[in-house]
């Protein structure tokens, strides 16, 4: 398999672009599920959670640098002790504030108040839904976790996300296993006809991810003698198409304790920006371009139609 960065002929991909659009905040690896496919390994275990002075940090630079999106994940991020403060903070702040959520968190009691803390703030929601039959779900996040996303998701609808143009609901596909994604568009059709004649529900679009061979996933591939081969999967389906797009060359990812990533599989990887600085690094100075810091795992992000945070990518 060919090293990843050396099928970047063009030497500007290698790079980011000269703003800074996206910072993508995860607050924690803490969480109420332990997702077999989780690149991240979050789960109710972990005790890694971002400090508020973090937090502020983070939205000092967003402020400075006029940041279009702050995205907010995990783990669960709801479970962060500073999360509504971040939210509250985001959206005085930013136009577009995304909370990355895996929904079942909000069935529980601590959290049955956050739908209506969303909408009033009208942060986009972006749900996991790893697919639109129980079955399937369950055997990912474990039973009955499908019966407690759908109440959500309608909960979710009667308050107008999916329908009111304000009030952004976005799904997320990953495969169950060493498999690509279908075309995005396709998958989209496919969940809007099946989630609305089953349980009426709407939303917006539906991004499908692939999985990179990392955390969870990366155990499993090992465990069933796969990863050689879904590695040469990912190598073997590169499209330079998708280099435009990745979602490395216009953001930053910040891990909890503050460490600045080109990505969020960066940070599960552990691979640090090349510069090896912190949020408090950026503060007061202005932005400037940096080279990204690549990986064999980045197949995974250029395989087929693309895959980032916010879908597919090509085009």
């Amino acid at each position: 398999m060919p090293d990843f960065e050396s099928r970047i002929t063009e030497e500007e991909y290698k790079y980011t672009t000269d703003t800074l659009d996206v910072m993508q905040i995860n607050v924690g690896r803490l969480c109420n599920l332990s997702c077999k496919h989780c690149h991240m390994e979050a789960g109710p275990d972990r005790t890694e959670v971002m400090s508020r002075e973090v937090m502020e940090a983070c939205l000092a630079v967003c402020r400075e640098q006029n940041v279009g999106t702050i995205d907010i994940t995990g783990g669960a991020p709801e479970m962060n002790p500073h999360f509504e403060w971040l939210v509250s903070e985001a959206v005085k702040i930013c136009s577009h504030v995304i909370v990355r959520t895996n929904l079942v968190i909000l069935k529980e009691k601590k959290y049955r108040h956050l739908p209506e803390f969303y909408a009033d703030h009208k942060v986009e929601i972006v749900c996991s839904l790893p697919y639109y039959r129980a079955k399937e779900m369950d055997r990912v996040r474990g039973d009955g976790a499908f019966s407690a996303a759908i109440e959500v998701i309608q909960e979710l609808n009667a308050l107008g996300y999916g329908r009111d143009p304000r009030l952004v609901l976005n799904m997320v596909y990953n495969p169950a296993g060493a498999f690509f994604p279908p075309v995005q568009s396709a998958m989209e059709k496919e969940y809007k006809a099946k989630l609305g004649a089953d349980f009426g529900i709407v939303f917006n679009r539906l991004f499908t991810l692939t999985n990179n061979p990392m955390g969870r996933f990366e155990a499993f591939l090992k465990r069933s003698g796969n990863l050689e081969s879904y590695m040469k999967k990912l190598s073997d389906a590169f499209n330079a198409g998708t280099l435009p797009g990745l979602m490395c060359r216009f953001q930053v990812s910040v891990g909890y304790d503050g460490k600045l990533y080109d990505c969020d599989f960066n940070q599960a990887a552990d691979l640090p920006m090349m510069s090896g600085e912190t949020i408090y690094d950026m503060l007061g100075r202005p932005y400037t371009r940096r080279k990204l810091c690549l990986a064999n795992h980045c197949y995974g992000c250029t395989a087929g139609q693309g895959s980032s945070c916010g879908g597919a990518t090509e085009g």
